[in-house]
């Protein structure tokens, strides 16, 4: 056990370097923008995205090398193809060497996506296969960590820093790659190519309590299932691929990929430094793996569909409070705090069960092109959306983002097609322009505390009701009722910035004005 163990963790280091790939280029994002003087659009799509659509193309082709060369030789690949992206990043002089390199990381991504768990669950015993295979989940989150960190760490080493950043990871992507001659062929596969003897060697290992003859049998039955002309495009299959194909969309419409790419630059729009930001970001990772522990432990217990209901619930609340905190201006720790909640949320609820989710709901010998379909349109989405944040963030403004990301969770949660959900955000903004003169004339007669305590009030409230809605299944009317409601307390928040301005010695009024209406945030 102590061999599949070790095998199962060397496989799993991909992962890591998945988690710490995708995210390391958070902490160059504005450095390398300035320095090569690169346009919003350019910068989103080809600088940073790159690597996005690379994993793109890794997972919708990364199948077929699995399959015809094996899991082991695959993973040697990949290793290689990490190395290369982070030493020719490091040392590239401009954007577009720097985003072919990206583009090669990417591809290990998307490869590692489908080989790696494919590897170990072909190697692990049935009673463990359900933990070893959790260790690649556990080490991706943990390879986030790890990037945060770096980039924390690395951020005040000179105007190279970035170089470093980017660089670091060839040190770990190195080790990995020699590790991968240590570990053994897929058994399965073997089986599959019929290079028996060579398979028969490595099952003793794994399990020898369990006969090889009828592993062998179990393959060729599958083998034959699989050569039939069923396709997960048949129509009798229609139901599961719409659910994968809707829960790997909403997956990234949470903007999860977009806000752990620029997680610095939103910190900073929230008014935290840039060293500030960096250590904010260290948080958003540990909260990212304490959570995704948790709902990896509780996924058996409660369910998949209640863990995305916990999951869902958390990103309404969280995304339409850090879409207020940036529409009302709120900074110190707001911001962070609410981008933790989110984080925590989507941990412990599709972070947690996507995949599992996906494989799940095929049957056996469509699972594989299940997975990759599901893989697919998530990795897709993935390098779509970061693709356009530095544009939206420059035009709309963060809050308007982030706004959308959480309609997009009642859209989730409700099933709200596309024009009813305009129309909920027509309505809202609507009703809170003819609000916006009626709460000014409120704060005035009644004063800011007990405007504001109203505020409180009605959210604590609003908040509350929004978990009913969850817990009992209450109606779609209500909860556009509630996101209406939420918004027009959230306009009571005017009544900090009256406060302040009457608190204020005469020398500072302007200069309270300008930190609760700063220019960043319009």
């Amino acid at each position: 056990m102590r061999q599949v163990l070790f095998w199962s963790l060397v496989a799993s280091l991909a992962g890591l370097l998945f988690g710490f790939d995708t995210v390391v280029i958070s902490g160059a994002d504005k450095k390398l923008q300035n320095l090569w003087q690169s346009s919003d659009a350019f910068h989103g799509t080809v600088v940073m995205a790159m690597a996005l659509w690379g994993t793109v193309v890794g997972a919708l082709f990364g199948a077929y090398p699995t399959q015809r060369y094996g899991r082991k030789k695959i993973l040697l690949w990949v290793g290689v193809f990490y190395t290369v992206s982070a030493v020719g990043s490091a040392l590239s002089n401009d954007p577009i060497t720097f985003a072919v390199f990206r583009f090669i990381g990417g591809l290990g991504v998307g490869v590692s996506g489908i080989a790696v768990p494919a590897y170990i669950s072909e190697i692990a015993p049935a009673k463990s296969r359900g933990r070893l295979v959790g260790l690649y989940q556990a080490s991706l989150v943990f390879g986030i960590l790890l990037a945060f960190i770096s980039n924390y760490i690395l951020s005040d080493t000179g105007e190279n820093d970035w170089r470093w950043m980017m660089g670091v990871e060839a040190f770990p992507a190195a080790i990995y790659t020699l590790l991968c001659f240590l570990i053994p062929k897929s058994p399965r596969w073997l089986i599959s190519k019929g290079f028996l003897e060579e398979a028969k060697a490595i099952h003793n290992k794994i399990d020898p309590k369990v006969s090889f003859e009828n592993l062998v049998e179990e393959i060729n039955k599958s083998t034959n299932i699989q050569n039939t002309d069923e396709s997960i495009f048949d129509k009798k299959y229609r139901l599961p691929l719409k659910l994968a194909f809707l829960v790997a969309f909403f997956n990234q419409l949470s903007g999860i990929n977009a806000f752990l790419y620029y997680a610095p630059r939103i910190f900073e729009e929230g008014g935290l430094g840039e060293s500030t930001s960096l250590l904010s970001s260290i948080g958003i990772g540990i909260t990212n793996l304490v959570f995704t522990l948790i709902g990896v432990s509780l996924i058996d217990r409660l369910g998949r569909k209640r863990l995305m209901y916990y999951g869902s619930f958390g990103y309404i609340i969280s995304l339409t409070l850090v879409a207020c905190a940036f529409f009302f201006k709120w900074e110190g720790i707001l911001i962070p705090l609410f981008l933790f909640v989110f984080i925590a949320s989507h941990a412990i609820g599709q972070g947690a069960i996507i995949w599992v989710y996906i494989s799940e709901i095929f049957p056996n010998h469509l699972r594989n092109s299940g997975q990759s379909f599901g893989i697919s349109v998530h990795w897709i989405l993935a390098a779509v959306i970061p693709s356009f944040v530095p544009v939206l963030f420059a035009t709309i403004g963060a809050g308007v983002v982030f706004s959308v990301f959480a309609g997009f969770m009642m859209v989730e949660k409700f099933g709200f097609e596309v024009h009813q959900l305009t129309a909920l955000f027509l309505v809202n903004l609507v009703i809170n322009i003819f609000a916006a003169p009626l709460f000014g004339y409120f704060v005035a007669f009644f004063g800011e505390r007990r405007a504001l305590l109203i505020e409180y009030s009605g959210l604590i409230f609003v908040f509350l009701a929004y978990g009913g809605i969850y817990i009992f299944d209450w109606g779609v009317m209500l909860a556009a009722t509630l996101f209406v409601l939420d918004h027009l307390f959230f306009g009571l928040r005017m009544a900090l910035k009256t406060y302040f301005q009457k608190i204020s010695a005469p020398t500072f009024v302007s200069i309270s004005s300008r930190i609760l209406s700063s220019e960043k945030f319009t």
